[in-house]
C-alpha cells in the first residue's frame, strides 16, 4: 500500500515519503481547513503546520493505521482551534468560500438551473459560517468529507461518539433553521431592501445569529 510505504520511509527519515503523503493528502485536508476557517491563507497555514508535525512526530505514528483519517482530524481540531480565535478577534466577511462551493458537479444543469443551484451553495455556505467552529467542523467531517461518527470519535484528542453526536445534532437543528423558506425569504428581503442615503445599512435589528 503506497500511504503505509510512505509512513515507513518517513520513519527511516527519507524525506521523499513526506512527498508522498502530501501529494495524498493535501486536496482532502486544505478542503477541510477552507471550509471551518473559511479564509485560505488560513487553512494553508494550518495544513502546512500539520504536515510539519505529522514529520516530527512521525516515530510515534503506528504505521498500522491509516495515515489519512488521523491527519485529517488533526487538521480539523487545528481548524477549530484558529477558527474559533479568529471569529473572537476579527469580523467575519459573508460569502468568502463560495469559489469553493462551486467546483461542485453541475451534472448538466441548464443556465437556470446552474443560477439556482449556485444561490443554494451561497446560502448553505452562508448559513455554515453562522455555526459555532465546533459545529460547523462536525458538518463539514460527517457530510462534506463522509466520516463516520466512530471515525470521528476515534482517536486520543479526539471528543467521545456522544459528543459528537450532539453536536451533529444541534448542527443539522440549526441549519434547518437558517435553511427554511421563512429565513430564505427574509434573506432575500434583506439583500434587496435599498441602503438609506449616506451608505447606513437598513439591516434588520438584532443581535448575534449564533446560539
Amino acid at each position: 500500500m503506497e500511504e503505509r510505504g510512505a509512513v515507513e520511509r518517513l520513519k527511516k527519515g527519507d524525506v521523499g515519503g513526506l512527498e508522498v503523503l502530501v501529494r495524498m493528502h493535501q486536496t482532502r485536508a486544505l478542503r477541510a481547513a477552507y471550509l471551518i476557517v473559511r479564509d485560505r491563507a488560513l487553512a494553508e497555514d494550518v495544513v502546512q503546520e500539520a504536515f510539519v508535525r505529522a514529520y516530527e512526530r512521525i516515530g510515534r505514528f503506528d504505521e498500522t493505521r491509516p495515515f489519512g483519517p488521523w491527519f485529517t482530524k488533526v487538521v480539523v481540531n487545528d481548524a477549530i482551534k484558529v477558527a474559533s480565535r479568529r471569529e473572537r478577534t476579527v469580523p467575519v466577511e459573508r460569502g468568502e468560500g463560495g469559489d469553493l462551493l462551486a467546483s461542485l458537479p453541475d451534472h448538466g444543469a441548464s443556465p437556470e438551473g446552474l443560477a439556482e443551484e449556485a444561490e443554494e451553495r451561497r446560502r448553505v455556505w452562508a448559513a455554515l459560517e453562522r455555526l459555532p467552529p465546533v459545529q460547523r467542523a462536525a458538518i463539514v467531517q460527517r457530510y462534506y468529507l463522509g466520516l463516520s461518527e466512530a471515525e470521528m470519535a476515534g482517536g486520543v484528542a479526539s471528543p467521545p461518539t456522544g459528543t459528537i453526536k450532539w453536536r451533529l445534532h444541534a448542527a443539522r437543528k440549526r441549519l434547518s433553521k437558517l435553511l427554511s423558506p421563512e429565513a430564505r425569504a427574509q434573506d432575500v428581503a434583506t439583500r434587496k431592501r435599498p441602503t438609506s442615503f449616506g451608505g447606513a445599512s437598513n439591516a434588520p435589528e438584532g443581535g448575534s445569529d449564533r446560539e
